[in-house]
């Protein structure tokens, strides 16, 4: 019986299994196994041990040479910092986001901007033809207009180009459609995309080429692909926000050449993606000292950025009530909603719960726990938390299981960024040293009491 040539590999995590079921045995994912050809040995080369290879000499890493790497900057400074300061030539960047979310933009603007800048670029689209993206191009200026294009699915025809071409970066859109004509499968497969990014990056290494892949999305909003497509790039960032609003969010998952978790924002306007240089003042403007709303002093990367979290508690009759989040970990409300319940707050269990995070940002770090808990505290009595002069209330926190407030790093950033705007003294867990502005409390029922006591929290002592 003649063996079978393919395998199946775990779009999850990459592992590789000799057939197919339902639930990956690596890590738990069901319904992730695709199948793609089993790479071959080459012939004569036997198995292990038939080569011996001469031994490497290891280096101290004091005695390796570091040279400074002049960066590319795209002339957009939030992608820039983002990115670390620029584009690493030679580095692989791989740019997620759901469709219509701006990744061409985005990326046409950077490319403009390196072209003006006196960098050769190159634009490969395997989804359109040059004359569509000459479309989008348009209303993003003459910069744009003048990046050459390249209309191709071929991975041997789009390597070749790179090769006479020679740019100092270059944007594949996507990689998902790039075919390698000795693969079996269609484009877009594990085995296709796994040999079209390690090809691109076999040549972007020796070609001091800077390449920005761009990829598809799944329905959970996680990086189509294999995993070791992440793993093989240097760069992760995600394209974020909602189509129905003019935010967006680019945030660093991975990042070789800089802080991960930091995240640029910008506005979707007609021209273009615009940067919003001081985002507190965008969200924070917005918020009203009204029942269910407080102000989020968050760190998002190296950057505070203040966020108005929204709260409505509602009476309903279903069984269970419903729990909606939106720009909040759910099963982090859930927490925090348990712990209401059990240390001094309102019980909600026969209530529909909705939490928001206006603007459409997502925040992902623990120091959240304190505002969804104060929201909710507000929407259920239906009582404003108000701060000095009639302004939101300003607070940040982690919550423990037994109602305990823990302390999250660089309060003293996030006490500096709501007093610029006027909105201290700030609710939060007391600080290792002292904090101009800060009120601190131990737990949360202390935090509940100060926020709902007329007048103003007391403010740590030296």
């Amino acid at each position: 019986m003649a063996r079978s040539r393919s395998s199946y590999f775990c779009q999850s995590c990459g592992n590789e299994w000799l057939t197919w079921s339902g639930r990956c045995a690596g890590c738990g994912e069901w319904n992730t196994l695709v199948e793609a050809p089993r790479a071959e040995p080459a012939s004569g080369k036997g198995t292990r041990l038939a080569k011996r290879a001469a031994p490497g000499t290891p280096i101290p890493l004091r005695d390796v040479a570091s040279p400074e790497v002049a960066r590319l900057r795209t002339g957009i400074d939030e992608l820039d910092r983002v990115l670390g300061g620029g584009l690493v030539p030679g580095s692989l960047v791989l740019l997620g986001g759901a469709p219509g979310i701006g990744k061409s933009t985005l990326t046409g603007m950077a490319l403009g901007n390196l072209g003006t800048a006196g960098h050769r670029v190159l634009y490969v689209s395997g989804e359109e033809s040059a004359a569509q993206v000459r479309l989008r191009a348009e209303r993003l200026g003459e910069a744009a207009l003048a990046v050459p294009a390249l209309a191709e699915t071929s991975l041997e025809a789009v390597l070749a180009t790179l090769e006479s071409e020679r740019p100092d970066a270059c944007v594949i859109d996507s990689v998902q459609t790039l075919n390698a004509e000795g693969m079996s499968g269609a484009p877009g497969s594990v085995g296709q995309v796994r040999e079209a990014a390690s090809a691109v990056m076999e040549v972007a290494k020796r070609l001091d080429c800077a390449v920005v892949l761009v990829g598809h999305v799944t329905k959970e909003g996680a990086v189509a692909g294999p995993r070791v497509l992440e793993h093989l790039v240097d760069c992760v960032l995600f394209f974020e926000g909602e189509r129905e609003r003019s935010f967006r969010t680019v945030r660093a998952l991975k990042n070789r050449f800089g802080a991960t978790s930091e995240v640029g924002v910008f506005e979707m306007r007609s021209g273009g993606l615009v940067e919003v240089v001081d985002p507190s003042a965008r969200f924070a403007g917005e918020a009203s000292a009204t029942a269910g709303s407080v102000v989020l002093c968050s760190m998002e990367g190296t950057r505070p950025l203040l966020v108005e979290v929204q709260a409505l508690v509602a009476p309903t009759e279903i069984v269970p009530p419903r729990r909606v989040a939106n720009g909040i970990d759910r099963n982090r409300m859930a927490m925090v909603l348990a712990v209401l319940s059990r240390h001094g707050g309102p019980s909600l269990a026969g209530a529909d719960v909705f939490v928001n995070v206006a603007g459409g940002v997502r925040v992902e770090e623990p120091g959240a726990d304190l505002a969804v808990a104060l929201a909710l505290a507000s929407a259920h009595r239906g009582e404003p938390l108000a701060g000095t002069d009639g302004r939101p209330l300003a607070c940040f926190g982690e919550v423990g299981l037994t109602g305990e407030l823990r302390a999250v790093g660089h309060a003293e950033r996030r006490v500096a960024e709501a007093l610029k705007f006027g909105l201290g003294p700030v609710l939060a867990p007391p600080a290792s040293e002292r904090v101009d502005g800060l009120a601190p409390a131990q737990t949360v029922r202390a935090a509940l009491g100060d926020a709902f006591m007329p007048g103003r929290p007391r403010v740590q002592a030296a």
